[in-house]
């Protein structure tokens, strides 16, 4: 976590500075107060290193003077063509160079307070780490910033901007933690009872255990959880922005009901070792990670109460863990399902699409929603299709898929859509059961997938959002390190700010 404040544009006496320079700007406000500070120093090292303000360019200079002991360059390219997401994607590169000073200031001359917010959150987001269980590290390797300066023209209007951008980092912050998480600390019911925190932003949180989901019908969903010891849980998180816009206890109690609410369903495997249809060995342990699409919803629960966003949203999460035992589901098995759909599970590690179809029928059939989004780690099929730069977006909705596709660009949460028809709808079709949990072989397997969801809408304008290549990142990424990358927050968030609050 790190401390951002709004202060003066004023240049700084001591510690690291940060410049974020655009093309047509010239050396104006802070970078022509540090250049004349260096006898024109300013100006010769951006000579020296070529540097010419464009997008994405950056250099260090070291011990320049002035007090400072090294000043970040940070190219903003045309300021005609600048957007949000670029100003973030600015400011976390230049906290990517100031990780090892314990204070630092960030500078824009030029940039609006809204612009400078959105540098704020980017640079949040950037500074994450996940480093609970490292007791060893050395001292070089802990990144040491602490406390970030903003330096702005109007402190209190960029500091009002950031605000709900806080909360939108923190759902985000929320979400890494979840996914980075390791499956014997967060476990079905401790991932249910890490929700209940949600209760102190005004969001009801109910949660089901294994008899309510019995008395539901659940058998889907059950069928997965049949052979861990872990219990089961569902989790039903409500948050009545329209409604009860402040939270109250009365909303808190469910004495008032959502108005046409948007709904969100996300798939909370908290760890997927295939069942008796077990996976490799090798990578395995990656599996830690298929609950992140419960974890993008919890974290996106917890920005939208977190900025009181003017809207009534449910968020549904199916936990479960996938395990081989004596009482595993087998394959060829045939379960039924709350919608009283009958499976065959031919693969029991096509899991994840059998708790989302219980969970996403009780959502349709409970709330009656304007709409479903559901987040799922789903397929590796997608992986195949998309590598890990867009995740797949299947949806029986045109507004609802344009909506999201308008939300990714802005956001640079990238989405492809992808088809859905009868004729893969057709491979899922089923001698003994009404349907089968796989298609035919290893075409199409995301699309057989989305197919098999789109069975428990129930005809509600719906999308399909398949995470699997997106959720967690080899590498550092724009605004994320390498790990947990809290993918489809700030999409979805963006997406509600956009076209469905009051």
């Amino acid at each position: 976590m790190i401390d951002i404040a709004f202060t003066r544009a004023e240049l700084p006496k001591s510690g690291a500075l940060a410049l974020l320079l655009g093309e047509d700007g010239g050396l104006t406000g802070l970078a022509a107060a540090l250049d004349a500070a260096l006898d024109g120093g300013l100006g010769r090292a951006m000579a020296a290193a070529a540097f010419k303000s464009k997008r994405g360019q950056s250099a260090t200079l070291l011990a320049p003077g002035a007090g400072l002991d090294r000043v970040v360059l940070v190219g903003l390219g045309k300021s005609t063509e600048m957007t949000a997401h670029q100003a973030e994607i600015a400011g976390a590169k230049a906290v990517a160079a100031l990780m090892r000073d314990e204070a630092a200031a960030i500078g824009a001359d030029g940039l609006s307070a809204t612009m400078l917010a959105h540098v704020a959150l980017g640079a949040r987001l950037r500074r994450y780490r996940f480093d609970k269980y490292r007791t060893t590290m050395k001292e070089e390797q802990k990144p040491k910033l602490a406390k970030l300066r903003i330096l702005a023209g109007d402190e209190a209007a960029t500091g009002t901007a950031y605000q709900p951008l806080a909360a939108l980092a923190a759902g985000v912050e929320l979400t890494r933690d979840l996914v980075s998480e390791p499956a014997n600390v967060l476990f079905p019911a401790e991932m249910a009872d890490r929700t209940k925190a949600l209760r102190t932003l005004g969001v009801k949180v109910e949660i089901f255990d294994r008899r309510d989901m019995e008395k539901l019908g659940f058998g889907a969903l059950l069928g997965v959880a049949m052979g861990s010891d872990c219990e089961p849980r569902m989790v039903v998180m409500s948050w009545l922005g329209a409604s009860d816009p402040e939270g109250t206890s009365k909303a808190k109690k469910g004495k008032i009901a959502p108005k046409d609410p948007i709904v969100f369903v996300g798939k909370g495997v908290t760890f997927d070792t295939g069942g008796i249809s077990i996976k490799p060995a090798s990578g395995m342990e990656d599996m830690k990670w298929d609950m992140a699409g419960a974890g993008t919803v919890i974290g996106l629960m917890a920005a939208l109460a977190g900025r009181k966003a003017k809207v009534d949203a449910i968020g549904l999460v199916g936990l479960v863990e996938n395990m081989p035992s004596g009482t595993a589901q087998r394959p060829g098995d045939v379960v039924k399902s709350a919608s009283g759909q009958t499976i065959e599970v031919l693969n029991t590690d096509a899991e994840g699409r059998l708790v989302l179809a219980d969970v996403l029928w009780y959502a349709q059939d409970r709330f009656k929603p304007r709409f479903m989004v559901d987040l799922a780690t789903l397929t590796g099929a997608i992986i195949v299709a998309l590598g890990n730069e867009n995740a797949g977006l299947f949806a029986n909705d045109e507004a609802l898929a344009q909506n999201l596709l308008d939300a990714a660009k802005a956001t640079g949460e990238g989405l492809w859509r992808m088809p859905l028809g009868e004729a893969y709808d057709k491979m899922i079709d089923c001698d003994i059961a009404d349907m089968k949990n796989i298609g035919g072989g290893r075409a199409g397997g995301s699309i057989t997938a989305a197919q098999f969801l789109q069975r428990f809408v129930n005809k509600v304008p719906w999308a399909h959002l398949d995470i699997a290549g997106m959720a967690w990142a080899g590498k550092d990424g724009a605004v994320a390190p390498k790990g947990a990358t809290g993918f489809g927050v700030r999409l979805l968030d963006r997406l509600v700010a956009d076209h469905y609050e009051h």
